[in-house]
């Protein structure tokens, strides 16, 4: 197997960036009033989220579809351990000095329902935007990288913003049920509009990296398969 110098730095920087935004961004829900726009609603955590498909966009484009699908179980492992660990926290009763549980409570209480909704999305998101940019790169014979990147951000950010809000909070009134679809609408639109934004960075790591690695990965014999560790 081929050793890599950068890959694991490239997965770290994934799985940080996937945990944080999906644990501390989505119980909070932002409201701008932009130019043009007017008032857009949605949730914070998709300012930052969409970064983790940028990543995965890279892991994908360089290293090919069975090495990135390794780095999305590797944060999808993350995940899990992150809801787990704010249950147990959430759980333990406070000291009596302690004058914040209720603080507490409300910012990571539902947080197993919103990890495990995070894992069904990201699960099928990733995956669908890594199948689909693996495909689209053998398709146009490694042309149109901008093709690829926002065009399987489309598909992979469409499945994750579909399933995730309804997952998340229906039902709860955290967010009424029927403000969802806007906020839905909201996040994908903005998660795709910072694919597009972040292209010339996309760009240039993917460059750096190819040259550093000296990899350009086709998957013309991969398997699709999500449910495997092997490259």
């Amino acid at each position: 197997m081929k050793n890599y110098r950068y890959y694991e730095f490239v997965m770290v920087a994934f799985v940080v960036i996937l945990v944080c935004s999906n644990l501390i961004g989505p119980a909070k829900i932002a409201q701008l009033d932009l130019p043009v726009l007017g008032i857009v609603t949605f949730g914070a955590g998709v300012l930052f989220f969409p970064i983790s498909y940028v990543f995965g966009d890279v892991l994908t484009e360089v290293y090919g579809y069975a090495r990135s699908r390794r780095v999305i179980w590797a944060g999808f492992a993350a995940l899990a351990f992150a809801s787990f660990m704010a249950w147990v926290v959430v759980s333990l009763p406070p000291a009596p000095f302690w004058k914040h549980q209720g603080a507490y409570e409300v910012a990571f209480g539902a947080a197993w329902r919103i990890s495990l909704a995070s894992m069904i999305a990201y699960f099928c998101g990733e995956f669908v935007n890594s199948f689909v940019l693996a495909k689209m790169k053998i398709a146009t014979q490694g042309r149109w990288l901008w093709m690829r990147t926002i065009g399987s951000t489309i598909f992979g950010e469409g499945v994750d913003s579909i399933l995730f809000y309804p997952l998340a909070f229906y039902g709860t009134g955290i967010i009424p049920d029927e403000k969802l679809p806007t906020v839905m609408l909201a996040q994908f639109v903005t998660k795709v509009a910072v694919e597009i934004v972040f292209t010339p960075v996309t760009y240039g790591i993917v460059g750096w990296l190819k040259r550093a690695e000296h990899e350009d990965y086709y998957d013309r014999e991969t398997r699709f398969t999500p449910f495997s560790l092997k490259v």
